[in-house]
């Protein structure tokens, strides 16, 4: 209990699994906790005066365990036992070997394959000029591949960079705590000590970790990245503290620079349901599922990079573009690649365990399986036929084979590897002489036994004398009951049977303990055997890293043609420029999950001369909030480099993608539905570009129907006038169709309706023009709301159109008309040749009693009221 106090203190709040034998024991709280977590029977030690609670599990249940703590929110330490019992003298040694938490997992069995896992840091800082806006470090990693980033984020971008990572687990320095309160509901967040992330400990741990005199080489900049290399330093200091074994795999930390990919913030990869849907909160039904064809789970990892880091660069982009369009051409090609990546095992992660030193030997047979398939994978990319694609004729040169790595797994792993390193059947005979000659000896010297048995049945007499061995009783020479009288004095009664004996002798004795040691000093040879090996394989590791990266880009790109042949997707023609010019395009999602055939495809023509904000009016259900997004859809899926759900496609590169789809409460934070629409709309104007993609779904309905109106009308003057970006909105305000008199790049748009027997027919074909209709009972009919409400409400739309409501707005709205240079903040009360000016002028304020001035105004006044209701349509 000693070892297990001092071991706890070491691991904080985390759970302490402490091994006793074959088993994993929890004390005091954390076996209650457990208890009550993951259902342990919850008993004691010491049942005396003082019970100490316990809680326990076998030895081989622990991945299970340790997987449901985790998921549950806990951090578990792991106590070993670090000295084989036999060896020990007094109690065995135990130390912690490492504390598992949710963005520190490498263990197959706790991790999706097809999902990255990451752990990032955050810290915040002043900007370098004085009083200026505060700068974020930020820092991530993926444990189980070894990938390392680093950053320095402007404040305002935090939420947007941490939705796009979406890490397990947040470190969060104590003097920037309030930077995790925002994402409590969606990641860990884990305090960690100031000093942890100090400019000068940061520096210091990351250069000694790559064995660097500084950071420049990796393009980080002593003072102006020095946020980004603090977070990245509270990154390191967390790994050692907590994995306390080689961190070698990560071997690079890369920068992260804004501008070379385009930028999608925290609503937008929400609305636009990119890696997760909106309503279930899951990975079946986004974007992402939809579109995955790969075969390998670095490859779907790599897809899920490249969906959430769309390319800005013209050149990347058709780099991209040409691989996937040779694929698409050679059917074959990509056919034969896809079945022979079904055989890579997961590179990435198997070398991060090799690299930890927790690679079982089954996980050094499946690189073995995978660098034997090599060979076949370059051979074929190497036979293609065309080789126009500069990118496939990159990943062909940099595939290495690792020839002499390969010879060396393949002459020593056996055929059938065991799970555990200690249990041996690692390696092949013929590998080791002396490993072959001990596992001889362990298994009995069955030419010894033989010779032996021999002379003692010539010396005894007795033909029918055989040498046995059980794994009770060891070694023992049996004979018949009819040949008892025959036994030698020498023999030793060792088993009595129904119709035999059993003896043992001093010399089968000796060769029975020689036995026993050479198992055990096979054992122990093969499992140091087995260490060179993982030695081996590590110092390889670089290598077949480069290598792991060109298969997961192979597994992308062929996926891609895969889903461009199966849908009939076409080459995007992508550009800079503001031009937007789908034609037939389709929504990428619900073309795949809908009935065949059903999808209705549009055309989009935006920019260039076609305008550039897009109002799309017409009722409930009828498509337009699909159709503006499948037009940012198939935008970011061009410039991530595929082929996208069209006939034809010329785009120019947007650098960012703003979608503002449908709104909800966040009463945690005290925002209303409208509030938070607000807050999302005030982010786009105020950060939109000219290069910028903007689709916008009923903005302004959260309130009153003049403020919406208002708000609506104002913000489409805004983009049009001020950011002038290609926008796509979607209204029932069809007061704002009125906008395409007074602005030129305003284009109206409708969804095609028919009307047949007081009925409505969607046919989901957007159509220039206005629609003048909502038809929103008639979508309320067909949800089902009861037939009494429905008549109510067509008399109630009856008596407003009746009284001109609708006209009255638009007539107020027109007059306004004046250019956006002329309005000016003070509201004119008056026309400018209304005779009561005149009357304003003359007056003698001087020569007026306050009673007269009072007389005046009441005068003005009921001028003014009989000429309104003169203005009063009858």
């Amino acid at each position: 209990m000693q070892q297990y106090q001092q071991a706890k203190q070491m691991c904080g709040d985390a759970l302490l699994f402490f091994r006793m034998g074959d088993f994993y024991e929890l004390f005091y709280e954390d076996a209650k906790t457990a208890s009550k977590a993951v259902g342990l029977t919850l008993t004691s030690r010491d049942k005396g005066t003082n019970p100490i609670a316990m809680a326990g599990f076998p030895h081989h249940q622990l991945e299970g365990y340790l997987g449901k703590l985790i998921k549950l929110g806990f951090r578990v330490a792991i106590c070993e036992q670090v000295e084989d019992p036999k060896k020990a003298k007094g109690l065995v040694k135990r130390e912690v070997t490492r504390v598992v938490t949710p963005g520190t997992l490498t263990d197959d069995s706790l991790l999706d394959p097809k999902e990255n896992n990451f752990l990032a840091a955050v810290v915040q800082c002043r900007s370098a000029q004085r009083n200026g806006p505060p700068e974020i470090g930020m820092s991530w990693v993926e444990l189980s591949t070894g990938r390392f980033f680093a950053a320095t984020v402007p404040a305002d971008r935090l939420a947007d960079e941490i939705t796009r990572i979406a890490p397990a687990e947040l470190l969060v320095s104590d003097d920037s705590a309030e930077l995790g309160e925002a994402f409590t509901d969606q990641t860990m967040i884990t305090h960690r000590p100031a000093w942890s992330m100090a400019n000068d400990v940061a520096w210091e741990g990351l250069t000694k970790h790559f064995g660097t005199a500084g950071l420049e080489g990796f393009g980080f900049d002593s003072s102006a990245d020095s946020p980004a290399v603090r977070a990245a330093g509270g990154v390191i200091d967390y790994l050692k503290e907590t994995q306390k074994s080689s961190l070698d795999h990560i071997d690079t930390l890369v920068p992260y620079r804004g501008g070379h990919c385009l930028e999608i913030d925290q609503a937008t990869r929400r609305s636009l349901e990119l890696t997760r849907t909106l309503r279930e909160g899951g990975r079946d039904g986004s974007l992402l599922a939809v579109i995955d064809r790969t075969v390998t789970a670095m490859g779907s990892r790599l897809l899920c990079d490249w969906m959430n880091n769309p390319l800005t660069d013209a050149d990347g982009i058709c780099l991209r573009l040409d691989a996937v369009d040779e694929l698409l051409g050679e059917q074959a090609l990509g056919d034969d690649l896809r079945t022979m990546l079904r055989d890579v095992y997961d590179l990435q992660r198997l070398l991060a365990r090799v690299t930890t030193a927790r690679a079982s030997p089954r996980d050094l047979g499946f690189i073995g399986q995978t660098l034997r398939g090599l060979p076949v994978v370059k051979a074929r990319l190497s036979s293609r036929r065309s080789r126009r694609s500069r990118l496939l004729c990159h990943l062909e040169a940099e595939l290495d084979l690792c020839p002499d790595l390969n010879d060396q797994l393949e002459a020593a792993l056996a055929e059938t590897l065991p799970l555990a390193s200690r249990e041996g059947g690692i390696l092949r005979a013929d590998f080791n002489a002396r490993l072959d000659e001990l596992r001889d000896l362990a298994k009995g010297g069955k030419e010894w036994i033989a010779r032996y048995q021999a002379e003692q049945m010539e010396t005894a007499g007795i033909p029918n004398l055989k040498v046995g061995h059980n794994k009770v009783f060891g070694f023992y020479i049996e004979v018949t009951n009819s040949h008892k009288d025959k036994v030698p004095p020498h023999f030793i009664r060792k088993q009595t049977l129904k119709n035999a004996e059993r003896y043992i002798t001093p010399e089968l004795k000796e060769y029975e303990e020689k036995v026993l040691s050479a198992e055990e000093q096979a054992f122990e040879l093969e499992y140091e055997l087995f260490l060179e090996l993982r030695e081996l394989v590590q110092a390889s590791a670089g290598r077949m890293r480069r290598t792991a990266d060109v298969l997961a880009q192979l597994d992308v790109l062929t996926s891609l043609a895969e889903l461009a042949r199966q849908r009939g997707y076409c080459r995007p023609d992508v550009s800079t420029g503001s031009h937007l010019e789908i034609t037939d395009g389709r929504h990428p999602v619900l073309d795949i999950i809908e009935p065949q055939g059903t999808f209705v495809p549009n055309d989009t023509y935006c920019g260039d001369g076609h305008g550039t904000v897009m109002l799309i009016t017409g009722p409930n259900m009828a498509g337009k909030s699909t159709y503006i997004r499948q037009v940012a859809l198939i935008t970011l899926m061009a410039q991530m480099g595929s082929f996208v759900p069209a006939k034809s496609a010329r785009l120019g590169i947007a650098d960012r993608i703003f979608a503002r789809v449908g709104a909800s409460d966040e009463l945690a934070r005290g925002q209303s539905t409208f509030m938070v629409e607000m807050i999302e709309t005030a982010r786009i104007l105020n950060t939109a570009t000219s290069r910028s993609l903007v689709i916008l779904d009923e903005i302004g309905r959260g309130t009153s129907t003049y403020d919406g109106i208002s708000l609506a009308w104002a913000i489409v003057e805004h983009i049009h006038d001020t950011i002038g970006c290609r926008t796509f909105f979607a209204t029932h305000y069809h007061e704002l169709t009125d906008l395409t008199n007074r602005l030129d790049g305003v284009r109206n748009l409708n969804v095609e309706v028919k009307e047949w027997e007081d009925r409505i027919v969607f046919l989901h074909k957007i159509i220039a023009g206005a629609a003048d209709k909502s038809y929103g009972i008639h979508v309320a009919q067909l949800a089902g709301v009861p037939n009494t409400v429905n008549e109510r409400a067509k008399e109630v739309l009856k008596r407003l159109e009746a009284d001109h409501t609708d006209v009255e707005i638009r007539e107020k709205l027109a007059q306004t008309p004046q250019p956006r240079a002329e309005r000016q903040f003070q509201l004119n009360l008056f026309e400018p040749d209304h005779p009561l000016l005149d009357e304003i002028r003359e007056l003698d304020l001087n020569g007026t009693s306050p009673l007269d001035a009072l007389q005046r105004i009441q005068q003005w006044q009921e001028t003014l009221a009989e000429e309104q209701l003169q203005s009063k349509p009858r």
